[in-house]
């Protein structure tokens, strides 16, 4: 990839009102609001979720029909337009040098179940939006590209062209954005209208080793005999399981009861001749959010580390994890490796998956860490405390980077006093987060909206939704970033 253009000069400040007066009588016009709705449900109309590759689509028929009809729709507002081998499409505001690229996506992640409406058509009710898409990201890109569009209407004085840049595969490892950066430069400003307002200066780094031992097959009694748990690396694993031979019932029941009234997860035992089969629900999160969950995993490992078990392979085991991870502990204090700053906060650790047989274990956990963290108070430690019980790290699992962008760069003031402007919050802070976003590859890049603090769009789950109100902000504020950045 190529490095990013210097020399681009620094927005002045005390322009912010200069434009606003022209901006908010531009969206109130309620045939701004109809032209919103409008390209919003033509775009979530296409069910984009990624699929097999074909000639001339990357990612599927989905996404590439997704892609043309967002070309379609930026050459109506009057935009140039590029198809990018149909990785990306690109909408130029003008000609001129670029010195602004917008990333958003037209990927979406599966439906699933439990909708109220159909979720590749795009509802309106009292003032809400539902549909695939309609936060994530489909909505955020019809207002920046509206926002675009408003900038030429107004005839807002410009410098520089700002460049949108409709990607297809965000959801699935953002190779659309790398292909494209592979053969194009960054530009001197960046963001991704992906996530939360005010801004997202910081994406933590992360790590996700996997890890665990083998043994020699028992038959001694009691042991576990087998326990599997978590389906996706982040993921906060809602379920676990484990059959414990040689304990029945009756001598589980009152260990499991503490450990659920203590963690919140719901246990349920059932006997056999054998012994019994116990299993365990908690609450799926992210993997960027573990607190928000129930880690069955952990829960689980709090009962088992309870009982009385013989000296074998599979008890070490359980013990050892049951150590490394206890439950509650997000951190990675148990493990070694806590550790915060004030810019970046805490790492945070999600163990996601586990399996475990007669003859041995496999396991994998999720930590995003800290500006703070390297490869010394991090990785080698973890690597050593797993070593003290005869527990290894499969390969040599790489720490990724921590994206940051200083609070005081020309980009971050420029977009907070740009929010500040039309929300009335006074001295917004750029925000660090535990996820990863379109920009966390881009030098100098943030993620800016399109998400209010205290609003839940609901991502990837039934009922999507997005507020018409907070969307028609949103066009507000990228109006005048655009302006300000373009200037």
């Amino acid at each position: 990839m190529k490095t990013a253009r210097r020399g681009a000069a620094a927005p002045r400040k005390g322009r912010n009102t200069m434009y606003q007066e022209k901006i908010e009588a531009y969206w109130s016009d309620p045939d701004r609001e109809r032209e919103l709705v409008a390209a919003i449900s033509r775009l979530v109309a296409v069910k984009s979720v990624k699929g097999e590759a074909e000639p001339g689509k990357p990612f599927g028929a989905g996404p590439a029909a997704a892609l043309d009809e967002a070309l379609k729709l930026c050459a109506e507002l009057g935009f140039t337009t590029t198809d990018y081998d149909h990785y990306v499409g690109l909408a130029d505001l003008n000609d001129k040098e670029t010195r602004l690229h917008i990333l958003g996506h037209l990927d979406v992640v599966g439906e699933g179940s439990g909708w109220s409406t159909d979720p590749y058509t795009c509802v309106e009710k009292d003032g809400m939006l539902y549909g695939r898409g309609v936060s994530d990201d489909k909505g955020p890109v019809v207002c920046a590209l509206l926002a675009m569009k408003a900038v030429r209407d107004l005839g807002l004085p410009l410098t520089a062209n700002a460049r949108m840049i409709l990607g297809t595969d965000e959801e699935s490892g953002s190779s659309d954005i790398a292909y494209y950066y592979s053969k194009e430069p960054y530009a001197p400003y960046a963001f991704t209208p992906d996530a939360d307002f005010p801004v997202i200066n910081i994406e933590k780094g992360h790590y996700h080793p996997d890890f665990g031992a083998q043994w020699a097959a028992s038959d001694a009694l009691p042991r576990v005999a087998a326990m599997t748990g978590g389906f996706r690396q982040n993921v906060v694993p809602p379920e676990a399981e484990a059959m414990v031979l040689g304990v029945f019932p009756a001598d589980v029941q009152d260990l499991c009861d503490a450990v659920a009234k203590g963690t919140g997860a719901v246990f349920t035992v059932n006997g056999s001749a054998n012994g019994c089969h116990i299993h365990c629900a908690g609450r799926n999160a992210h993997a960027a959010s573990p607190d928000d969950g129930i880690n069955a995993i952990a829960a689980l490992l709090e009962v088992l580390g309870g009982l009385e078990l013989a000296d074998c392979g599979s008890t070490k085991a359980i013990r050892s994890m049951h150590a490394f991870f206890p439950f509650g502990d997000n951190r990675g204090r148990a493990l070694g490796i806590a550790q915060e700053d004030e810019q970046s906060g805490p790492l945070t650790l999600n163990l996601a998956i586990m399996k475990l047989t007669e003859t041995g274990f496999t396991a994998k956990f999720d930590v995003r860490f800290p500006l703070c963290a390297n490869e010394d108070n991090c990785k080698r430690t973890c690597e050593a405390s797993f070593a003290a019980h005869g527990i290894s790290v499969t390969g040599d699992p790489d720490m990724t980077t921590v994206h940051c962008v200083e609070a005081d760069s020309p980009l971050v003031r420029t977009l907070l006093s740009c929010y500040s402007t039309y929300t009335g919050v006074k001295d917004p802070k750029p925000i660090a987060i535990g996820g990863g976003t379109y920009v966390h590859d881009i030098p100098g890049g943030v993620a800016f909206g399109c998400d209010f603090p205290g609003f839940d769009p609901k991502m990837h789950a039934a009922d999507e939704q997005a507020s018409i109100a907070n969307l028609l902000l949103s066009c507000k504020i990228f109006t005048q970033a655009i302006a300000e950045l373009c200037r």
